[in-house]
Order: C-alpha cells, then structure tokens, then sequence
C-alpha cells in the first residue's frame, strides 16, 4: 500500500472508531449511568451524583473529539487543496468540526462549571436548556460522521 492509502485508512479507522465511541457513550454509558439504581443493590448514587460521573466522562472524551476536529481539518484540508473536493463529504467534515469543537470547548466546560456550582444549578432551566443543545449536538456529530465515514469509503471504491 502506498503512503496515501495508509493514510487514508488510518484516517478512515480514526473516524469510524470516533464515531463508535459517539454511539457507545450516548446509547449504552449514559442509559447505564442515569439508571444506576438498577443495577446496583440499593440506590448509591443521586441524580446528581451520576450527572457528575457522566460529565467526568465527557470531560476526558472531549480531548478525543478535539483531536478529531483537527485530523478532519487537515485530512479534509488536504484532499481540498489537492483537487480531490467532495460536497459531501466537506459538508459532513463541516458538521463534525463544529459539533466537536461546540461539544468539547462550549457544553462540557458549561456543564461542569454549572456542576461546580452545586444540585441547585443543575436543575434550573438554563442547565436544562444546555443539557438538551449538548444531547442534539452529540446525535448531529454522530450523524456527521456517519455521513463522513460512509462517503469517504465510497471515493475510495470510486475512480475517476
């Protein structure tokens, strides 16, 4: 394999194993998490408590999905610059840079310093509010990089 077929599926390895954690920690984490009195014997943790270990998570995941938005940019940047531009997957790699970079520098630190402040600030309506743009930001970077994942295999069957 050529320098550019390795980089392309480390590139492609990258993006599908992200988009793997995405669907991991939003369908089977936070279910188990938020719902941890059923599988311990007797109620450990608070609402709060759990609110606190999700956003821990988060917290240490965000520095991968930051890493991600940098490797989209330059990968992306790169078959630009070169002539290989692709609508799709530039709209896609679009979406993946900005839900990234708003998941991982505006909602995880707003989150953890509403958490900071104590129970009472993350039951208010502004924590509310944040937590539900934090919830749609996610499904829109897994949808990205669905879209991403998906087309950037396509152009590698395709030749032009």
């Amino acid at each position: 394999m050529t320098t550019k077929q390795w980089t392309i599926v480390t590139y492609l390895l990258f993006v599908a194993m992200t988009l793997g954690a995405v669907l991991t920690l939003g369908i089977f984490v936070a279910a188990t998490i938020f719902n941890s009195d059923s599988y311990l014997a007797g109620a450990l943790l608070d609402h709060y408590n759990e609110g606190l270990l999700m956003a821990e998570i988060f917290r240490r995941f965000s520095y991968v999905i930051s890493f991600l938005a940098l490797v989209v940019f330059a990968f992306e940047a790169n078959e630009y610059k070169h002539g290989r531009r692709d609508t799709w997957s530039l709209v896609s790699a679009f979406f993946v840079i900005v839900s990234a970079l708003m998941f991982s520098a505006v909602y995880t630190p707003k989150i953890l310093e509403m958490q900071r402040l104590g129970a009472e600030a993350t039951q208010s309506d502004a924590f509310n509010a944040l937590h539900i743009g934090s919830e749609i930001d996610f499904k829109i970077l897994a949808v990205a990089l669905a879209v991403l994942f998906i087309r950037r295999m396509r152009l590698m069957f395709v030749t032009k």
